[in-house]
C-alpha cells in the first residue's frame, strides 16, 4: 500500500475518533434526558427484585430522572438478560443481573461481548432454608436424611442457570447423595412453597427469605459463603457444618447493553459507589442480607469471567444437560 494512502487513511481514523469522543462526551453531559427502564430479570418478590427495586430508587434521586423497573422474569433469569443484550446501546436501558447469567447453551447471547458491565452491587450466599416441620435442624442431618431416603428428598430451587441450581448439584456431588431438584421461577415462589411445606427444603437468598426466618415461618440450616452472613450471625456456613470447601456465592450486578458510550457507563458507576457508599444504603443492603461490593466496570467484568468460568468447569465436570 503506497504511504499516501496510509496516511490517508491514518487521518481518516483519526477524524472518526476525534468526531466519536466528543459525541460521547455530550450524550454523558446530556445523560439522562428523560426516563431510564431498569431490567430485573425474575419475578417481583425476590433477592434481585429487591436489590432492583433499591437500586433503582436511588438513581432515580441521584440521576435527576426516574428509574422504572421492570421486571422481565423467565428462564432462570435469561428471557428479562436477553432484553438487556437487544436493547439499544444508549443508557436507557439497564439491568441488574446475577452469576451465571450465560451458562445455560440457549442463552443467545454472549456475556463477554454483549453487555458493558457498570459495577458489583453486592454479594450473598445461597441460603439453605428449611420448613419448620422438617426434622433435620443441620447440614448432617439433611445429609442423613438424604442418605436413608436416595432420590426422594426434594429440595426447591430457581431454575437452571442460577448459581442455587448449581449449589445443589455440588451438594449432592460433595455430600454423595441424591436428591430431587424442584424448580421454580423465582426465589419469591420458591419461598413461599417451602413456608407452606409444598417442598421442604430449598436453597434459597437471605433478602428474599429473611423476614420469614425471622418470624419463624422458616429455619435457617445453613449458608454458603466464606464466611457467615451478618445479617444471620447464628446461622453457620456448610464448611462449618460438615462440608468443607462448598461456597456458592451469588453476585447483584449492574450493566447495560454492549456499545453504551464509556462516559455514560463512568457517570453511572459512580452514582453506584456513591450509594454503597452511603452508611444508610448500605445498612439496608446488609439487614436485607447482602453485602456491598462496590467496584470498578473492569472489576466486576473480571468477576464475571471468574465466576462463569469456575460454574462452567462444575458443568462440564458433572456432565451437566442444561436447558
Amino acid at each position: 500500500m503506497r504511504l499516501d494512502a496510509i496516511a490517508a487513511l491514518f487521518a481518516a481514523a483519526t477524524l472518526a475518533a476525534a468526531v466519536a469522543a466528543p459525541v460521547d462526551r455530550a450524550a454523558a453531559q446530556d445523560y439522562p434526558s428523560h426516563s431510564v427502564t431498569l431490567i430485573v430479570p425474575f419475578p417481583p418478590g425476590g433477592g434481585v427484585d429487591l436489590i432492583g427495586r433499591l437500586v433503582g430508587q436511588q438513581l432515580s434521586a441521584a440521576l435527576g430522572q426516574q428509574v422504572i423497573v421492570e421486571n422481565r422474569g423467565g428462564a432462570g433469569g435469561m428471557i428479562g438478560t436477553r432484553d438487556i443484550a437487544h436493547a439499544a446501546p444508549d443508557g436507557y436501558t439497564l439491568g441488574v443481573v446475577l452469576t451465571g447469567m450465560s451458562l445455560s447453551p440457549n442463552a443467545d447471547y454472549d456475556v463477554n461481548k454483549d453487555f458493558s458491565p457498570i459495577g458489583i452491587i453486592a454479594s450473598t450466599p445461597v441460603l439453605i432454608v428449611a420448613n419448620p416441620s422438617f426434622p433435620a435442624k443441620s447440614l448432617t442431618d439433611i445429609i442423613a436424611v438424604a442418605k436413608q431416603q436416595p432420590g426422594k428428598l426434594s429440595i426447591g430451587t430457581p431454575p437452571s442457570p442460577t448459581i442455587n441450581y448449581f449449589a445443589i448439584k455440588m451438594f449432592n456431588l460433595m455430600a454423595g447423595v441424591d436428591t430431587t431438584i424442584v424448580t421454580y421461577r423465582g426465589t419469591a415462589p420458591l419461598t413461599t412453597d417451602v413456608m407452606g411445606n409444598h417442598v421442604p427444603l430449598g436453597f434459597d437468598t437471605i433478602p428474599a427469605a429473611i423476614s420469614q426466618i425471622q418470624a419463624h415461618q422458616l429455619r435457617a440450616i445453613a449458608v454458603t459463603g466464606p464466611k457467615r452472613s451478618a445479617a444471620l450471625p447464628d446461622v453457620p456456613t456448610a464448611a462449618e457444618s460438615g462440608l468443607p470447601g462448598f461456597e456458592a456465592v451469588q453476585y447483584y450486578g449492574l450493566i447495560a447493553p454492549a456499545g453504551v458510550p464509556r462516559p455514560i457507563v463512568d457517570r453511572v458507576n459512580k452514582e453506584l459507589r456513591a450509594m454503597l457508599a452511603d452508611d444508610a444504603f448500605k445498612k439496608r443492603l446488609i439487614e436485607a442480607g447482602d453485602d456491598p461490593a462496590p467496584s470498578s466496570p473492569e472489576d466486576y467484568a473480571a468477576n464475571i469471567r471468574r465466576e462463569e468460568a469456575k460454574w462452567a468447569a462444575l458443568i462440564k465436570k458433572l456432565g451437566l444437560k442444561l436447558e
